[in-house]
């Protein structure tokens, strides 16, 4: 399939993360883009003002008729659409050529020298960073989130080069042609589609002997690799870590040198090793250790990766994507590093059924570190209800006093009530929209200006 050849590009789905990347590309290359999404957003809205058509209910009579023409149209979906969607079917059912997500990537960057960076948690930051340090070649670089540099989930550059996340869910990964990779965890996760983790592990272990060149590794996975690692013996090694207003300044050694004073914004140990794999990946690549170095500082974040909403004297609200255990443990591990003296509440908006279940006593043991908890209700995404899953099971396994059930609408006047200066807002569902009104509503009163 020459894709330089197909001049339509159809997304069902267009406004997740990973899905609008890839329309934004195609837009980006002069191709005609459409697409159909639940509901509008920011980043539907970026992708209109781009030209891109969009519309928001489920109905054949809204496809654009140029899309209708099987031979010069792809259609791609992400597998979080339901089976029973209108439109996908009829694709389906009149023969168009229909992709997942995972496999019009693939398509994108199999001529193409290609980074991608796998694990369960951190591929976002990992792949952002990487794809900033990659700016000197001019690499595409492919998002899971909107990279704070660049406001945008791609980063636009040539096809020679890109950096992709490689992601496991419904083993997407094995789509890839990676030249050189990173496997940054391998913490059980999505069993909704793995069923174990030793069904995960093995997905992963098939996804890097599809690596060509070189894999690298955190310190500890079950796979041969380059290493990498905080304060402890690896090819790629952080030391000195120490905090200077508000970022980190640490040392770095390589497999063959050494360079001082690394400085690096974003909080926690989390991000460091995050920045280690991103280092690495470059490093084999061939970019220099003082561009790496450069360009790092420079290196701004990722929106809704610890992304502070409000930051003053008297009151911090942090925005985070962590859905799962280890993700919790992390931001609180960050949050304890940056404001040591203070009581913490967190707002959590647990992510899917399936997980709550498989990971409850895990949710229940890193939630009760924060000093109040805030519990939304479960959100559903692409699932159905499970008996007895709820937000009330996995508060009455909270070890702490200060915890409550909680809804939107309550938000504000919840953490109103609370005397704590830093509150935490964490999930991968629909709080990402819910922050920004508690926001607003926050700072419309004086207590709170920035």
């Amino acid at each position: 399939m020459n894709l330089n050849n197909i001049h339509n590009f159809y997304f069902v789905g267009i406004g997740g993360v990973g899905m609008s990347a890839i329309a934004r590309y195609f837009a980006s290359n002069g191709k005609n883009v459409a697409g159909y999404d639940k509901s509008p957003s920011q980043i539907t809205l970026d992708l209109e003002n781009l030209g891109v058509e969009i519309h928001f209910e489920d109905a054949l009579k809204n496809i654009p008729t140029s899309f209708l023409k099987k031979e010069k149209t792809i259609i791609v979906y992400t597998p979080a659409i339901p089976k029973n969607h209108i439109e996908l079917k009829y694709f389906l059912d009149n023969n168009f050529t229909v992709l997942k997500r995972s496999e019009i990537l693939g398509k994108i960057t199999e001529t193409t020298f290609c980074l991608a960076v796998s694990g369960t948690h951190g591929k976002t930051t990992t792949s952002a960073i990487l794809g900033h340090l990659m700016g000197e070649v001019n690499a595409t670089s492919f998002l899971g989130g909107i990279a704070e540099n660049y406001n945008s989930n791609l980063i636009v550059g040539e096809d020679k080069v890109s950096v992709v996340e490689a992601d496991e869910f419904d083993r997407s990964f094995l789509k890839l042609s990676p030249n050189i990779a990173c496997v940054t965890s391998m913490d059980a996760d999505h069993l909704d589609i793995y069923g174990d983790s030793e069904a995960l592990e093995e997905s992963f272990v098939e996804f890097t002997n599809k690596v060509s060149d070189t894999l690298i590794i955190a310190k500890g996975l079950p796979l041969d690799g380059l290493t990498y690692a905080v304060n402890e013996d690896a090819d790629y090694r952080a030391f000195n870590l120490k905090i200077e207003r508000g970022k980190y300044i640490f040392d770095l050694q390589t497999p063959s040198s050494e360079i001082r004073n690394i400085e690096f914004h974003l909080p926690g140990q989390h991000n460091v090793m995050n920045a280690l794999a991103a280092i690495a990946m470059a490093d084999v690549f061939g970019i220099s250790l003082k561009n790496i170095k450069q360009s790092l500082y420079t290196f701004k974040g990722v929106k809704r990766r610890f992304s502070y909403k409000i930051k003053t004297e008297n009151f911090v609200l942090i925005d985070d994507y962590a859905h799962h255990p280890t993700e919790i443990s992390a931001v609180e591990s960050a949050v304890r590093e940056m404001y040591s003296n203070e009581r913490v509440l967190v707002v959590f908006q647990p992510h899917l059924f399936s997980r709550t279940k498989d990971f409850i006593d895990d949710f229940a043991s890193e939630l009760s570190k924060f000093d109040e908890v805030l519990l939304l209700d479960i959100y559903a995404a692409r699932e159905e209800p499970i008996e007895g899953v709820n937000s009330k099971w996995l508060l009455n396994k909270l070890t702490q006093k200060n915890k409550k059930l909680t809804q939107k609408n309550n938000l504000v006047k919840d953490i109103k009530n609370s005397s704590v200066k830093v509150v935490v807002m964490l999930g991968a569902g629909d709080i990402g929209v819910t922050i920004n009104e508690v926001v607003d509503e926050l700072l419309s009163t004086n207590e709170y200006e920035v």
